[in-house]
């Protein structure tokens, strides 16, 4: 355990160091998650930091998709007692101004480097509550706040120079702690069949005059374990919406959406609709460490400072077909219809999953694919 300057203030929570988690579970973790969207899918970032106390280790990740190319650097190294620094070697979080503004620097690592500013366009939302249980265990058990935001920098990918700017692009970004499976895989017992697939369906939306933040999780009968669905101005309020039903537009073929039709009730009763356009997706488990990704697992402990980057061709059918396996992350172009009729347009995330059989879209197992026709 480490003493830091956060020790001198009285924020504990727990009877041992602010950086020491109260739960000795080694798959305690502590993260951040940021995307960068271009609003018209000419690139997309995704990038965090996360610190994994009971493992010893930190670590951060890049991940940029350009055409039909997603590359990624990875960085690796022991854990600190400072959490005011948020670094993993050349990589760096600085928060400028809590829940409003963060720098995030990434200095010269295997051809790539960023310097980006991060505000917020709405106030923080904390998100309800996660959890997912194994037979034996808890598997998974979250607390989480996300935002959307503008971005003004950079990006540079070998020698090229991607300008970022808040007229350009958008972001969300959440803050998550808790549990989750982390670091090598542990030893397996007796074999443990509870996780029969899963439906994921999130969508942090920035228009003019207001956020969208929807979260549905789904099991393979399409029972919702997970679910919360609000509108959030800037001044603060929230309305709540509900009656949420949700139809995905997948690429024949494929479990890869190219779009999404919502609707939902506002709590007078009136009907709201959403309609998203995927502009350009990135699968996040090639070359971020997120579930899936077979080159790395956050957490890893690697041996020491390490870096090291991972490219991937996405016409590559090999490659594809890891991605059902995969959340999607799109950059998500949005149409909000009020009951009256009148319109916002939007853009955010649109990220999406069916892994595993989902028997209300017609995935009876594992391998199913979209049979629909081509949009």
């Amino acid at each position: 355990m480490f003493l830091s300057p956060l020790d001198e203030y009285p924020i504990h929570q727990a009877p041992v160091p602010i950086s020491a988690p109260a739960t000795s579970d080694r798959n305690f973790y502590d993260r951040s998650y940021f995307n960068v969207l271009d609003r018209e899918g000419r690139f997309m970032a995704l990038t965090g930091i996360g610190y994994y106390p009971r493992l010893g280790v930190k670590d951060a990740y890049v991940v940029i998709r350009r055409g039909d190319a997603q590359t990624a650097v990875r960085f690796s190294d022991a854990i600190d007692g400072d959490r005011l620094s948020q670094n993993v070697n050349g990589y760096r979080l600085d928060v400028v101004e809590p829940l409003q503004e963060l720098h995030l620097t990434i200095t010269e690592t295997e051809g790539i480097s960023a310097d980006l500013r991060w505000r917020g366009l709405f106030p923080a939302a904390l998100e309800h509550p996660h959890s997912m249980h194994s037979e034996r265990r808890v598997t998974l058990q979250a607390c989480r706040f996300a935002q959307l935001g503008s971005w003004e920098g950079w990006i540079d990918v070998d020698g090229d120079r991607l300008n970022v700017t808040p007229a350009t692009s958008v972001g969300s970004r959440d803050r998550s702690w808790g549990i989750r499976p982390i670091g090598e895989p542990e030893p397996a017992g007796r074999p443990d069949t509870a996780f029969g697939g899963m439906w994921w369906l999130y969508l942090p939306l920035a228009f003019d005059d207001y956020q969208i933040f929807l979260i549905i999780q789904e099991d393979p009968d399409g029972h919702r374990s997970l679910y919360d669905c609000t509108r959030r101005w800037r001044d603060g309020r929230v309305e709540q919406l509900d009656g949420v039903r949700a139809t995905i537009h997948y690429t024949p073929g494929t479990r890869i959406p190219y779009g999404a039709h919502i609707e939902m009730l506002t709590r007078s009763g009136a009907r709201l609709q959403v309609d998203v356009e995927s502009k350009l997706f990135a699968p996040i488990a090639f070359g971020s460490g997120y579930g899936g990704d077979s080159s790395w697992a956050h957490g890893t402990w690697k041996g020491g400072p390490s870096a090291g980057r991972v490219s991937y061709d996405l016409t590559d059918p090999d490659v594809m077909a890891r991605a059902p396996f995969s959340l999607i992350d799109h950059v998500g172009r949005a149409v909000c219809t009020e009951p009256d009729g009148s319109t916002q347009q939007g853009v955010g995330l649109f990220e999406h999953a069916v892994i595993g059989p989902h028997h209300p879209s017609g995935f009876n197992d594992w391998t199913d694919v979209s049979a629909g026709a081509t949009p």
